[in-house]
């Protein structure tokens, strides 16, 4: 009795997220007309929360320095580092990168921390001293990030639009090609990004990553003095509660930060757990989210918002089915004959593995070279890939239950 309930309620589940995704699907082709730029001049200054980075910064700093824009500084948050970090933000140009160091106790209390604390340095050091807070831009990198060349160009058009307060951007893994399980992550972003955050510009519900997002400084100013929260997704909380004080966030897919695929399946569950966590503690926004935020936003806010839920429900379906096919094995023992048909395959692969068509096409586009049977292969394969995240779901769940709420960074290789 309870593995048949188990069976139709985590089946159940899945159509409900098929119908959805069917229908980001439908959305994220369809075209939005941009304002047309307004002559106004904007001010761009790169913020960068490193804990022990010396791998990566170097090469993301000579990246950004050789931007063809010059309108743009860069801030390196050195969050306690004991490694080479802030050497390495040191020897930079001191005209263009500025180093921040945070210090023990202070320090080390997660990304968000980090951030506040360096949008206050900003403030304190006069690097923005006659600039209006509306022609600002502060976007967020993680410290491996590596944007293209025009990605400043492409998110400044939609800021000239005044109600938009946040642009995110694409993101990539720069090591794709490095294994199968990198590849995966890469499609992992470019199907949520190409989808679902394109399908989210019609609906006014586009999430905060927390690499490529572009901030004005005036939309952040208006959540207080610490925009960003403790939470472990501060990205997420971030976005919700632009949209909730009014302001727009847009979701620009012709550019794109790159940043380093986790090459080991541990590390790789670990990081996705700890944003499962953050989804977990971002449940608490509901209320601002009904309260706050109108119609079909607030409605897909809520369902995203529930994912780790029906996440942790479907992670039942592949025991309710292990279960089902012991009883059929047991029943066909017993009937000495076989009352399983071939025919039930049909829709159990439809249900398993429809929505790898749609992914494979969108991955098509963004690569070309593959062909499009390739990408339909490493599409079912992402499908299996899906998995790991009801082990990160579990895993956070422990997390939670237990009271740690650490940051659990994600170590470069």
């Amino acid at each position: 009795m309870v593995t048949t309930v188990l069976l139709w309620l985590s089946t159940a589940v899945i159509a409900t997220a098929l119908l959805y995704n069917s229908g980001m699907f439908a959305l994220s082709r369809r075209r939005i007309q941009l304002a047309e730029p307004g002559g106004e001049e904007r001010f761009y200054v790169f913020v960068l929360a490193c804990l022990n980075e010396d791998r990566v910064l170097a090469e993301s700093l000579r990246r950004l320095m050789a931007l063809p824009r010059k309108d743009c500084l860069a801030l390196v948050v050195d969050d306690a580092s004991d490694d080479r970090t802030a050497e390495i933000a040191r020897a930079a140009d001191p005209h263009r990168v500025l180093l921040h160091q945070r210090r023990l106790p202070d320090a080390r209390r997660g990304k968000g921390a980090a951030l506040n604390d360096g949008l206050r340095h900003l403030a304190d050091c006069g690097a923005l001293r006659g600039r209006n807070p509306r022609d600002v831009i502060i976007c967020v990198l993680d410290a491996d990030g590596r944007l293209e060349p025009g990605a400043i160009d492409q998110a400044d058009r939609y800021f000239a639009d005044p109600a938009t307060g946040a642009v995110q951007i694409g993101v990539r893994m720069y090591n794709r090609q490095d294994c199968l399980l990198a590849r995966m992550q890469d499609m992992e972003f470019v199907v949520y990004t190409d989808i679902f955050q394109t399908g989210r510009r019609h609906l006014g519900s586009v999430g905060m990553g927390g690499n490529g997002q572009f901030m004005r400084l005036s939309a952040l100013r208006s959540l207080g003095p610490e925009p960003w929260s403790h939470r472990l997704t501060e990205d997420l909380d971030l976005g919700i509660r632009l949209i909730a004080a009014g302001w727009q966030n847009e979701f620009c897919p012709t550019a794109a930060v790159h940043q380093q695929a986790v090459l080991k399946v541990r590390p790789l569950v670990r990081q996705r757990s700890r944003w499962f966590q953050g989804h977990i503690q971002a449940s608490r926004l509901v209320p601002l989210v009904l309260r706050e935020i109108p119609g079909r936003a607030a409605a897909d806010l809520i369902y995203h918002l529930s994912s780790p839920a029906l996440l942790l429900l479907t992670s039942f379906l592949p025991l309710a089915f292990l279960a089902g096919a012991f009883g059929f094995l047991t029943e066909s023992i017993s009937a000495g004959h076989s009352t399983f048909s071939p025919i039930w395959l049909v829709p159990l692969y439809a249900l398993a593995f429809a929505p790898a068509y749609a992914y494979a096409y969108v991955y098509r586009q963004r690569e070309s070279e593959l062909g499009f049977l390739r990408c339909l292969l490493l599409a079912h394969l992402f499908v299996a890939y899906g998995y790991l995240w009801f082990a990160a779901g579990w895993w956070a769940i422990g997390r939670t239950v237990s009271g740690r709420t650490s940051w659990l960074k994600t170590a470069r290789s």
